[in-house]
């Protein structure tokens, strides 16, 4: 049985919010009650309920891959419970050093590890925020001598910037302080927001780097009744770009294995309309290279409507449901742009499972720069919710820091 879209049930993670919530009045019942005698056993409580949220983030985030591969939930599982084991870890130290010297260390030291936990984390990930950065400036350099100088073909340079500017300005941002309580407060108050912002950003990053790799690397099942090629430019001639070719490769490569292990064939929906500075359909291109490659006309349906990936997952649909509509059903597009096609699969209930074709090693890291900017402006009021939750902590822990 394939591995990727076989569960039928979406995970829920509700359990993490009720378990916060025991724990949260665990914890203050023994700070209320008994203060710094109860240290050891609150911070024994946090790591606990730490590890605890690490496993069920990592058994979420499986479950999400059998049950929808292509969804904002995967990368808000992963992003986030790399940050929580960074949090268990910082527990475990102060645990031991609590069980080492009882008495010396209180109630507040352990707020005042969960305040820090964003500057730790943004401070021990740091060498692989660098390495990752060059790696992306080194590859829009060389995209730009291969390809020419656009702007778009900066957004990895322009991330990098921010990434490792971000990181130096914050960490002398934090340290650089002095003034009264109240200024100290205030400064820590900005410091933490700027933090916040700082982490959710990497935790997304890391979280749509992962996603990526893994819708990339997906296989559907060989029973697939459709697989549908997603347009891109093509050339002034008429002839497909490199870019286009290795999609209609990936999608015929993907029709032999089939054809060969299960002996069923298929039926290519070839997916994209006339831009107003090309001489034919995106459709029709892709239909004429198929047939060139020895693809029968009779397993090739036309969809030349659409104007980007979302309308190519919407007349695609309509397309196959006057065929099949219990059909099964593939895509095939560039790797870097799997992910988020099949969020616009789902979009129209589709349960697809896309084939990434390769592309140069420079080209992909800007593209992905630029799939994770789409994903960013998406799921907005999801998104939302939880950047108010992170601000909303940890400025509460400033608070309590300095009560």
């Amino acid at each position: 049985m394939n591995f990727f879209d076989t569960l039928d049930k979406k995970p829920k993670v509700w359990n993490i919010a009720i378990l916060t919530a025991i724990v949260g009045a665990a914890v203050a019942a023994l700070v209320f009650t008994g203060g710094d005698k109860y240290a050891l056993a609150a911070c024994a409580i946090v790591t606990v309920y730490l590890a605890a949220v690490i496993f069920l983030l990592v058994r979420a985030f499986y479950r999400q891959l059998r049950y929808n591969l292509y969804s904002y939930n995967t990368i808000f599982y992963i992003g986030f419970a790399i940050f929580t084991y960074s949090i268990f870890i910082t527990h475990v130290v102060l645990l031991a050093r609590i069980i080492k010297s009882p008495g010396v260390y209180g109630i507040d030291q352990i707020a005042y590890v969960l305040l820090n936990s964003a500057r730790d984390y943004i401070l021990y990930s740091f060498p692989v925020v660098l390495i990752f950065s060059v790696g992306l400036c080194v590859s829009n350099i060389s995209l730009i001598r291969h390809e020419g100088f656009r702007p778009v073909n900066l957004l990895g340079i322009f991330l990098s910037v921010l990434l490792v500017g971000g990181a130096v300005f914050l960490f002398f941002f934090d340290y650089e302080v002095s003034g009264n309580v109240d200024e100290v407060r205030l400064h820590d108050l900005i410091c933490s927001f700027l933090r916040t912002v700082y982490l959710y950003v990497e935790c997304m990053l890391i979280g749509t780097v992962a996603a990526n790799a893994i819708a990339a690397r997906a296989e559907p099942a060989p029973d697939r009744d459709f697989l549908i090629i997603l347009g891109c430019a093509i050339r002034k001639d008429g002839t497909p770009t490199p870019l286009l070719a290795g999609r209609v490769d990936r999608a015929i490569e993907f029709y032999e294995k089939q054809k060969k292990k299960t002996g069923k064939e298929l039926t290519f929906i070839t997916s994209g309309g006339k831009g107003s500075d090309e001489i034919l359909s995106e459709s029709a291109v892709m239909k004429r290279y198929l047939i060139e490659r020895g693809i029968p006309e009779e397993r090739i349906v036309e969809e030349d409507k659409s104007a980007d990936t979302y309308q190519n997952m919407q007349f695609s649909k309509k397309k196959i449901e006057a065929i099949d509509p219990n059909g099964k059903i593939a895509f095939s597009t560039t790797n870097f742009h799997v992910f988020r096609s099949g969020i616009f699969a789902r979009r129209f209930k589709m349960r697809a499972i896309g084939v990434g074709a390769k592309t140069k090693w420079y080209f992909w890291p800007n593209a992905s720069v630029r799939e994770f900017a789409c994903l960013l402006t998406k799921h907005k009021l999801k998104q939302a919710i939880i950047f108010t939750v992170m601000i909303a902590v940890f400025t509460g822990l400033v608070l309590i820091v300095y009560r």
